[in-house]
């Protein structure tokens, strides 16, 4: 009988490794080969034993399982807090690999958070994770009940493991969408917060509607062949909402080559700022506006500017460049026009507003 009495690691163990096979030969795959592998901080069997033993003990059977499996998934740096998701959010859905490994990151801090510190954080407070430039957020503290929710969702097994510069808590819940329209975003899957350069929370992933909008409209930009406009808008996009917090409705012009890309973050920003209104307007909203009539964007103290009188296509232009596509997006608070190229900040006169 005693060799029957961990029948049920056989199904986890399988489950797990089968994902992380698949996890190893996409990345084998889909990366570059390099003279070096990057080293990770040795962890010690000991401490990868018992915190492995601990979570399963807690019912946290695949976290466990992978724990053991692949422990330099989690411990890349020499800080270290997991945030464990239960069995049932793994099993029940279908997951592709490169997202599970993505999810696992994103549920990973490089900084040892016991409960007691995040109880000092301020409700709103935000910190990184091994997903570049996806953090999480503490939203809600109740430290007279001891109860504290991360991206919304609670941490239901503080402190499970407290050992050296490790911690581990169990969560109800994945801290992204596991839906599968939402999974399959491509590289902006995870949902994540926006948080400001002081590492307080501006706009909340986690809530339905202007964040997730945006995600929304990054991918369609993607997949309608603006990819070098959605990097760029995708790149700055947690200072313009750190600067609008209030925003509530745009229009965004998309050109379909955006050389500037590759420039300075300064440089780009404003730029990008330059392709978007404080408020929504369609084709015909634009089209009734007299020719000069300037048009106010997110970059302070610079407009556009309609002009009629170009030979253009549809008769329609903006500083001289047209409009070649309207709407390819639109909804109650977005809408998205393609123009035919990036304006040019020498065109801009500046604005008294």
């Amino acid at each position: 009988m005693a060799s029957c009495s961990h029948w049920w690691h056989a199904p986890v163990y399988f489950i797990a490794s089968a994902v992380l096979a698949f996890i190893a030969i996409s990345t084998a795959l889909n990366s570059p080969p390099s003279k070096a592998t990057r080293p990770t901080r040795p962890i010690s069997n000991h401490i990868s034993l018992n915190a492995s033993r601990t979570l399963r003990e807690s019912g946290f059977n695949i976290m466990a399982t992978l724990l053991l499996i692949s422990p330099e998934m989690f411990f890349s740096s020499p800080n270290t807090t997991i945030f464990a998701i239960k069995d049932s959010s793994l099993v029940n859905t279908s997951i592709p690999p490169w997202f599970l490994k993505n999810l696992l990151k994103y549920h990973t801090s490089p900084m040892k958070l016991s409960m007691e510190d995040v109880f000092k954080k301020p409700q709103g407070s935000c910190f990184p994770t091994l997903v570049d430039r996806k953090k999480l957020a503490v939203t809600k503290i109740d430290a007279k009940e001891r109860l504290a929710e991360i991206n919304h969702v609670l941490v239901s097994h503080p402190d499970m493991v407290l050992e050296r510069q490790i911690a581990i808590h169990g969560v109800l819940a994945p801290f992204s969408s596991l839906r599968s329209k939402d999974v399959y975003l491509g590289w902006e899957s995870i949902q994540a917060p926006i948080c400001d350069d002081n590492s307080s929370l501006v706009s909340d992933a986690t809530d339905p509607g202007i964040v997730l909008e945006w995600t929304r409209i990054i991918h369609l930009l993607s997949s309608h062949r603006f990819v070098s406009f959605a990097i760029g808008l995708n790149s700055v996009l947690d200072r313009i909402l750190a600067d609008h917090k209030n925003l509530s409705s745009v229009t965004i012009f998309a050109p379909p080559e955006f050389e500037f890309v590759a420039s300075s973050s300064p440089m780009l920003e404003k730029i990008v700022r330059l392709h978007i209104l404080p408020q929504r307007a369609t084709y015909k909203d634009l089209a009734a506006l007299p020719d000069k009539h300037r048009l106010r964007t997110l970059l302070p103290d610079v407009d556009l500017e309609i002009t009629n009188d170009v030979n253009v296509t549809q008769g329609l232009a903006i500083n001289g460049v047209e409009i070649a596509a309207p709407e390819i997006l639109s909804s109650k608070e977005f809408i998205v026009h393609g123009i035919t190229q990036a304006f040019k900040m020498a065109k801009f006169p500046n604005a008294s507003r």
